[in-house]
């Protein structure tokens, strides 16, 4: 049996350039991938910098059923976990980017962690593991 690994998650977003500008400029991803699929939708592939494999397709809503998904897609958990090496420099990077924690950094037994939202918000865990 070979192994396998999730590739890309679907984020659903209100619009392509703002999400792009979001996860590339606060969170430091790097964009994988812009391409014109020539119907006006877009292919638009965002992925932390570093050796981890999982991507986020960003898909605009097409409709007002998935519209009215946006920020919500995990019903108002931690749907997103952002692992990082230096938790202290990470956090104060993105906070001065303008990034929303809805609370101040925790040191628990697992690591240090902090939840932010997205700018949809959707809910992240800022993480460096213990």
């Amino acid at each position: 049996m070979s192994m396998s690994h999730i590739a890309l998650i679907t984020l659903v977003v209100r619009d392509y350039d703002e999400a792009i500008a979001f996860y590339t400029d606060a969170l430091g991803f790097e964009l994988a991938e812009d391409t014109d699929r020539g119907d006006g939708s877009r292919w638009v592939v965002v992925r932390p910098r570093g050796n981890g494999t999982a991507s986020l397709l960003l898909a605009r809503a097409k409709n007002e059923a998935e519209r009215a998904s946006v920020g919500a897609q995990t019903g108002g958990r931690v749907g997103f976990f952002l692992y990082t090496e230096d938790f202290a420099a990470d956090h104060a990077r993105m906070t001065a980017a303008g990034v929303r924690f809805l609370e101040e950094p925790r040191h628990e037994v697992y690591g240090s962690v902090a939840v932010f939202q997205d700018l949809y918000g959707n809910r992240w865990d800022l993480l460096q593991p213990a």
